[in-house]
């Protein structure tokens, strides 16, 4: 289905284009006005969402926790009484990116005896076991427990990602825990990709969220990814791409409504349980683990936003051809996501305690979003000047042909002012810079959001587009999970 549709807008503009050019050129007019507004609304959430992210990275969450009352909070325990389960599932990652995301869990403002940490290997990777022994030496007395896995990878109907190896890695986990006796309610589960790098008041903020938002056993808890880890080493193309990712993720932390999970992220052990685990046959097990908890629980699952972030990895080689196939590669695996339209509306038709206006609003919501991800850049970019190409003579010579654009040109241009507020934020977000960025620099990283109309068409319709229509073509045409190479 989201195929079908995407296809059909594409090939209908075409056509509609030759058949009715006046019509279609009215049309691109009014989806052209219709993206500027969604631009100034995007906009208004992104700077809501930052103010409040600045915000809350200036609190103590330890001082936070402490000035709870009773009377605020929703679980029947105190904050000190949570345990944390952090699982790091890795592939053949450097050390070096390994140990950095090791290094800032050792810093966090929480107490260590509160954290049990998992680092999952595959066993088919060799060079993975040397990374975990020298992990287990050099950080194996800092947590509450620090336990290395290694996942099988000759398990049945499972493919080689994430997903299994985290499952795998969960299990092992869970074991140690039963035999502390520590109750699954009082334990959150933090998936974490290997190149996740935490803030200091992250499991602070995520305590606190679980402690006083209304259903705690009933919510993920999702931080704001910003790739940013090694941003300095990115050519602009990567740059950009790396930050209007993390600001679509900032806006989405203020429309909590539409929230699912993605990448690193953290929920109940209770629910995770509950629900058999993390689905071991997909690609992306991050967003599927909602779906999960939500058609399990007959649509009582919601994801709180913790407008809190974490740091992750711009995807970046030493060589420029290179970063951009392996972009390329990561926006498509992303676009796969669209394999949860075909899960979540199955469930649905099986599932009569979900209520109607739940299930239309999310079946709605999610196929949109995929369907303007393949689509609108397409058309905003490359279809608005169709009419006049295929419109023949008569509507060459006409008014409407002569404005169409001029028109569209003028919204665009008010359009770009949303890419310099985004230019502007991405210099606040940057990371401590090193002793050769120079204020030239400054200049660059600003004009570097000219090649927006590149990144949005590109590396971003184009790989979701191919993810759809390998969805709909099925068999060897489905993807499967492909990781993301990382260098220092």
């Amino acid at each position: 289905m989201p195929g079908v549709l995407t296809w059909a807008t594409l090939l209908g503009i075409v056509f509609f284009s030759w058949l009715t050019p006046e019509w279609m050129a009215i049309f691109i007019i009014l989806f052209d006005s219709y993206w500027f507004l969604k631009t100034l609304y995007f906009s208004l959430h992104l700077r809501a969402s930052f103010q409040e992210m600045r915000s809350r990275m200036k609190k103590n969450w330890l001082n936070e926790l402490d000035r709870l009352a009773q009377d605020d909070i929703h679980v029947p325990f105190g904050w000190r009484e949570v345990y944390h389960l952090v699982i790091i599932p890795m592939y053949d990652e450097p050390l070096e990116v390994v140990a950095e995301s090791f290094r800032s869990l050792a810093r966090i403002n929480y107490p260590l005896d509160k954290i049990i940490v998992v680092l999952g290997t595959e066993a088919r990777v060799g060079q993975a076991q040397k990374t975990a022994e020298r992990i287990v030496q050099d950080f194996g007395s800092i947590f509450f427990r620090l336990l290395v896995t290694e996942h099988p990878g000759d398990i049945p109907n499972e493919i080689p990602g994430k997903g299994s190896n985290e499952t795998w890695a969960a299990k092992e986990a869970k074991k140690i825990i039963d035999d502390l006796g520590i109750s699954y309610e009082r334990v959150l589960v933090s998936s974490l990709d290997s190149d996740t790098q935490v803030y200091p008041e992250y499991f602070g903020v995520v305590t606190h969220t679980f402690m006083t938002c209304a259903n705690p056993q009933r919510s993920s808890f999702q931080p704001v990814p910003l790739f940013v880890n090694n941003i300095f080493a990115a050519p602009a193309l990567a740059r950009v791409i790396a930050f209007s990712a993390s600001f679509w993720h900032l806006i989405q932390q203020s429309r909590p409504e539409r929230l699912t999970t993605f990448s690193s992220h953290t929920m109940p052990l209770k629910a995770l349980v509950e629900i058999g685990w993390w689905n071991t046959n997909v690609v992306s097990e991050d967003s599927r683990i909602f779906w999960q908890c939500f058609l399990h629980y007959h649509g009582d699952w919601r994801v709180e936003p913790i407008f809190y972030p974490v740091a992750m990895d711009a995807n970046v080689t030493p060589a420029f051809w290179r970063t951009m196939r392996n972009i390329y590669k990561q926006q498509r695996r992303w676009g796969w996501g669209c394999e949860n339209i075909p899960y979540l509306l199955c469930g649905f038709m099986k599932d009569s305690k979900i209520t109607l206006s739940k299930k239309f609003y999310w079946a709605f919501h999610i196929t949109e979003g995929f369907h303007s991800w393949a689509t609108n850049a397409i058309i905003i970019f490359s279809l608005g000047w169709l009419p006049i190409m295929l419109g023949g003579g008569v509507f060459r010579v006409s008014v409407l042909s002569f404005n169409l654009p001029r028109i569209t040109r003028t919204i665009m241009t008010l359009a770009m002012l949303g890419i310099v507020s985004s230019a502007i934020l991405s210099i606040i977000l940057l990371p401590p810079k090193p002793t050769w960025f120079k204020r030239r620099h400054y200049v660059l990283y600003m004009i570097q959001w000219l090649l927006s109309p590149i990144t949005l068409v590109i590396f971003g319709a184009f790989p979701a587009l191919e993810a759809q229509t390998r969805l709909m073509l099925g068999g060897k045409w489905r993807l499967g999970f492909w990781v993301t190479p990382k260098f220092r």
